[in-house]
């Protein structure tokens, strides 16, 4: 039997592409706080840059299921940070232990994005936090460049839950 597959997000246009890339899964707009499914029916659940839902989380993920927790790692997006602002910030690291899951490894991955026009380069940057909290002298910068190579650098902290 071919697992199924399912995803949330709260973009419409996110879950239009997500369903036109793979048809066998299904697509609801939702919030992590509230997923439209039953209880214990999931064995695996990623969360990538989304708010973190634990008991919601708990609730969906059977006994003995993996949970895969995607955050940005100490580098991610420095050279972008180089560029918005005067004094960039490494991201912070933690390995937290979550109630109900049990850790079993963080696992580090990543590369580097060639972005090689300024559309892409700002798309990234409207994906980002930073969008909303750069100073303008920092998004002029970024928009005076035709180019830029900028790491994608994560950490997928791994649980089982208990």
């Amino acid at each position: 039997r071919a697992p199924a597959l399912a995803g949330v997000d709260l973009s419409k246009h996110s879950l239009r592409w997500a369903a036109r890339a793979t048809p066998a899964g299904e697509f609801a707009v939702a919030s992590v706080y509230h997923l439209p499914v039953a209880g214990e029916r999931f064995d695996l659940l990623v969360d990538c840059f989304s708010p973190l839902a634990l008991g919601e989380f708990r609730r969906v993920l059977r006994p003995g299921g993996v949970f895969l927790y995607v955050v940005p790692a100490a580098r991610h997006l420095w050279e972008l940070k180089e560029v918005l602002y005067d004094q960039p910030y490494l991201n912070r690291e933690e390995a937290v232990p979550y109630e109900g899951f049990r850790y079993l490894d963080v696992v580090p991955a990543g590369g580097v994005l060639h972005l090689e026009r300024q559309e892409d380069l700002f798309d990234l940057f409207q994906m980002t936090p930073y969008y909303w909290k750069t100073p303008k002298a920092g998004a002029d910068r970024l928009r005076a460049l035709d180019r830029l190579d900028v790491t994608a650098d994560f950490r997928i902290h791994v649980f089982r839950r208990v």
